[in-house]
């Protein structure tokens, strides 16, 4: 019993660091949840950056490719390599998951370093890439 009492005392430690927040954050409350609206924001305005590129770049394919369909096939290109030394032959079925994390995250990191998010004020904290904030 007493060993029991001491991992539950070791459990409520990491609960109460994970509580542990740093800097000041926009909230949006919704019931009883709350989420960090400046990264919801920011992770919105990278999906929107992804999917607008990519359908701008898809939406009449060449067989020589051009310009923004060549940088896409030379992306998807490195992603498949990735994942291939990686993963190994059975690579296949990682290649859209790899994928979407690397575009996010590699897009996240640029939007922050590219785009100025403190032109846009908040009432706390402040916008950057989603990739930046610590709790999230």
């Amino acid at each position: 019993m007493n060993v029991l009492l001491c991992y539950i005392n070791t459990l409520n430690r990491f609960y109460d660091i994970s509580a542990v927040e740093v800097g000041q954050h926009f909230y949006w409350q919704k019931g009883d949840f709350q989420v960090h609206a400046q990264v919801l924001i920011t992770s919105w305005v990278v999906i929107a950056i992804l999917l607008i590129s990519t359908i701008l770049v898809v939406r009449n394919p060449q067989t020589i490719p051009t310009s923004g369909q060549n940088f896409f096939e030379y992306v998807l290109e490195f992603i498949r390599d990735v994942s291939k030394t990686q993963i190994g032959e059975e690579y296949g079925p990682w290649v859209p998951f790899i994928g979407t994390l690397f575009l996010f995250i590699f897009v996240s990191n640029w939007s922050g370093a590219l785009l100025p998010w403190k032109i846009i004020k908040l009432p706390h904290g402040e916008l950057a890439a989603p990739t930046n904030d610590i709790n999230t």
